[in-house]
């Protein structure tokens, strides 16, 4: 039944986009050629008729864009809003150069692009509209029991805990949970208002006396032996049936599968840059970016390198062993912002409030930043990146592997000038463990827009910060 209601909910879903894409073609003309709010008014180069004609194919292409962007899939009742909402742009987005592209191969220069781009724009807002809208009744439905999807979790486990704790807090999925079968659990048994019902091979009997739609095999690690005659049990069920792995505590990130010739194989983390295209597009955006400004903060550079020359005897340039990419170590450039001291002192030494190493104008550059400009050339030499997790110094590389788990993840990827970790205020003498379920995050969630982003907050937020001393 809930797997009807879902084909209803997705063909719904694709009439409203439908009227949608319909209504925002048709206002996006009419601001181009019967107002001025596109600048300016002009005469039909193209006939209203061969405008229209044209929604003939667009209409199927976002339709089609849509559902790749997994916007009509069985997984919309769990889907996280900014997820769907970021699909709706990126297919919009899609959608806009596949139209430019055509429009431009094919010599159509009397069509109007103002008109086009504003389409796209009002597809995207009045599309996100429509779903909030959406969202907000099937959210009240499923509070007051409506369109609910009845479950029952076969094993006794942290996995069935945690399962049942995420369902709890978000009742808008409209998942109910009948109870749980186990073995080694007493039967009534209760765990947040969920029921141990018996016996695992009491599935036959409890199935036809529950209306189930879903069984969720919860075992524990310990228990996996059984996993085989678990599932077995359950398919002869003729139920949808999915796997909750109890591996939370092993594998505590976004593990992802494979197919090798019809052998599964979970590969325990994702990590976007491992992929040829995605880590090109990084480092052409790092190149572009370094170049950029490194010109614009040339003056910058040049007016504190003289600074530093005529307040302090020593080198301009303080190069520091870090470790980067794939453990390999390279030389890190900072302007020197300390008083010359012996390199097996300083190696092994944190820089703290008040340090009196530290210089009165290195002081201000390392509270505004200034300081890691150099670390532009790192970037454009391919050692370092505009984003990603700092590099540490091979002292406290061996020393947090050994203290901090998944800390030498973060070498999966080249380092940074600036990161996640950053932006939420974890530099300097902060938490390390902090730090690096920040870069975690940043490792496993990698898209140019949110390097992006970074790059923007750390403006605002990155530069100058009561950390940095």
């Amino acid at each position: 039944m809930i797997e009807e209601n879902q084909k209803y909910f997705n063909r719904l879903t694709a009439a409203v986009d439908i009227l949608v894409c319909a209504a925002s073609y048709l206002i996006a003309w009419f601001l181009r050629y019967r107002t001025t709010l596109l600048f300016e008014t002009s005469v039909e180069a193209v006939s209203f008729r061969v405008y229209m004609q044209a929604l003939v194919v667009i209409i199927p292409i976002m339709l089609v864009l849509y559902s790749g962007f997994n916007l009509y899939g069985t997984s919309h009742r769990i889907k996280g809003r900014r997820l769907e909402i970021a699909s709706v742009a990126q297919a919009n987005g899609v959608g806009f150069l596949l139209f430019m592209s055509v429009l431009q191969i094919t010599h159509q220069d009397h069509w109007s692009r103002r008109m086009i781009f504003a389409f796209f724009i009002l597809n995207i807002v009045l599309d996100i509209g429509a779903r909030f809208l959406i969202w907000g009744v099937v959210k009240q439905m499923r509070k007051r029991g409506l369109n609910q999807r009845n479950v029952l979790l076969v094993g006794y486990s942290r996995a069935a805990e945690e399962y049942i704790d995420r369902v709890m807090a978000n009742p808008q999925w409209g998942f109910n949970i009948r109870g749980i079968l186990d073995d080694r659990i007493a039967a009534g048994t209760m765990y947040k208002g969920v029921k141990v019902l018996g016996r695992i091979d009491n599935l036959m009997i409890i199935l036809p006396e529950n209306h189930l739609d879903e069984i969720a095999i919860t075992l524990g690690l310990n228990e996996y032996y059984r996993l085989e005659e678990i599932v077995t049990l359950c398919e002869k069920s003729g139920v949808h049936t999915k796997f909750i792995p109890d591996y939370n505590n092993i594998i505590p990130t976004k593990p992802y599968t494979e197919d090798i010739l019809g052998l599964p194989v979970i590969n325990i983390r994702y990590v976007p840059l491992s992929n040829a295209f995605p880590a090109a597009v990084k480092r052409l955006f790092d190149i572009v970016g370094s170049i950029i400004c490194i010109i614009i903060g040339s003056p910058v550079m040049l007016i504190f390198a003289a600074i530093i020359k005529l307040t302090s005897p020593g080198p301009l340039i303080f190069r520091q062993e870090r470790v980067g990419l794939h453990n390999r170590p390279f030389m890190m450039y900072k302007f020197r912002s300390m008083v010359v001291q012996e390199e097996n002192k300083e190696k092994k030494a944190w820089t703290v409030r008040d340090d009196p190493r530290v210089t009165p104008v290195g002081r201000f550059m390392r509270k505004t930043s200034i300081d890691e400009l150099p670390q532009l050339f790192n970037v454009l030499k391919g050692e370092m990146s505009l984003v990603g997790p700092r590099p540490e110094r091979p002292f406290f590389v061996e020393k947090f592997q050994e203290e901090i788990p998944r800390y030498m993840v973060k070498h999966q990827v080249r380092p940074g000038m600036t990161g996640w970790a950053q932006v939420n205020g974890y530099r300097g003498d902060t938490s390390i463990r902090k730090r690096i379920d920040c870069d975690l995050y940043y490792i496993e969630n990698w898209t140019l827009g949110l390097d992006i982003k970074i790059l923007f907050l750390t403006v605002f937020k990155g530069f100058v910060n009561k950390n940095a001393y």
